[in-house]
């Protein structure tokens, strides 16, 4: 099948590249490996993320954005162009049209290096979008109506939230705390509490399992396995369910409050539709035990988790590509 249109969601965490027809067509880790001495690429995504803490010091692993804001303009177009040539394959006859999610507080001099990166790699023509727009998209919000419809995206490094109507951000808050966060936040806790250190990998898998953004009546006990810091030996122990919510309390509050403030800068028509509609939890932060109940709870707006929240952006970018006549507002830019 000939590629004519490409969407990517670059995120902090994860970059998925969508194909409209086909799908998510690559998911692979944001994160590129550079020589120090020559600052030569050597490596991009999945690859690249295997050399994370395990490389000599000729190398650098490192992640181009961090907490959903880009802190790198090179290594951000190196791995564009990897993901862009990836999905094109050896093959093309087509320059394709390439649609962008960036974050929503992001610079014109960072949106040029997007559109600049993605003409480097064979695009014909580049348009960058702002998160949470793809995000209401994707979640199949009527974001062109004149009708408030409020999105919250919840990702690696950052929860976005945005009131959208006529397709256009009405009033927005982004905030540097998402996923990367909460598992940091399970990392400490276990550190303090039970002299214990694990991985990145380990805080995520706990997460997952048993973690929930409230605390519940019946407790639920797993096992963690660690480097004990007293005697640097192995060390098991068990965990609640509940003691890793309170881990995370701090993490939420920040999101509960980045919310609030959203809500408290929506003009009163727009909050009367998000009221009587209520608002959709999009990105992996959506997949935390109970989200949308703490977000009901603490906000009195009805919550409620987008299908396949991880593949929102993406599936934005492709539904955004074949209809960019109905969706031409919400385009911040094109080259």
């Amino acid at each position: 099948m000939l590629i004519r249109k490409l969407g990517i969601d670059l995120g902090t965490t994860n970059t998925l590249v969508f194909v409209p027809g086909r799908g998510v067509i690559i998911n692979e880790p944001s994160v590129v490996a550079v020589g120090v001495d020559d600052e030569k690429i050597l490596a991009v995504g999945n690859v690249a993320k295997e050399m994370l803490g395990r490389t000599p010091d000729s190398i650098i692993a490192t992640k181009p954005l961090k907490d959903g804001v880009i802190a790198d303009y090179r290594m951000t177009q190196a791995m564009l162009s990897y993901f862009i040539n990836k999905a094109f394959g050896r093959f093309r006859l087509f320059r394709p049209d390439v649609m962008i999610s960036v974050p929503a507080g992001i610079t014109s001099t960072e949106r040029r290096a997007v559109i600049e990166a993605a003409l480097q790699a064979g695009a014909k023509a580049a348009y960058v979008v702002k998160e949470p727009i793809l995000a209401a998209i994707g979640a199949n919000l009527p974001i062109n109506e004149s009708s408030g419809n409020l999105i919250v995206n919840i990702g690696g490094g950052t929860i976005e939230i945005a009131v959208i109507s006529l397709g256009g951000i009405v009033a927005w808050n982004s905030k540097r705390v998402g996923g990367n966060k909460l598992d940091a936040a399970i990392i400490e806790y276990l550190r303090k509490k039970h002299s214990l250190a694990i991985g990145e990998q380990t805080a995520e898998e706990i997460k997952m399992a048993i973690g929930s953004a409230m605390t519940s009546k019946k407790e639920e006990f797993t096992e963690i396995r660690g480097r004990d810091l007293v005697d640097g030996l192995p060390k098991t122990i068990k965990v609640s369910n509940n003691s890793i919510t309170e881990a995370m309390k701090d993490e939420l509050d920040e999101m509960v409050k980045a919310v609030k403030d959203v809500l408290q800068k929506t003009p009163p028509e727009l909050a009367a539709d998000i009221i009587e509609k209520g608002m959709v939890i999009s990105g992996g932060g959506a997949l935390l035990k109970n989200i949308d109940s703490l977000l009901t709870k603490e906000t009195g707006v009805a919550a409620y988790i987008a299908s396949e929240p991880l593949l929102c952006v993406a599936k934005g970018t492709g539904l955004a590509l074949d209809n960019l006549e109905i969706y031409k507002r919400s385009i911040m830019s094109k080259k």
